[in-house]
């Protein structure tokens, strides 16, 4: 990430605001935050339908 600073004492070349390595851990932290959701929600569908499913005896 990049900040971008115009105002004056700055020669507005961008400085760094956080390592590479810490945006790669946040980026690799969200990617694995977004797949434990999708998986959560695929099972959440699976069991849903599989109880609509069976008959439930009257």
């Amino acid at each position: 990430m990049k900040r971008w600073s115009g105002t004056a004492g700055f020669d507005g070349r961008p400085a760094p605001v956080a390592s590479s390595r810490l945006t790669s851990a946040i980026a690799a932290s969200l990617a694995l935050g977004a797949l434990t959701l999708c998986l959560v929600v695929a099972v959440t569908v699976l069991s849903s339908n599989i109880t609509m499913a069976t008959a439930i005896p009257a």
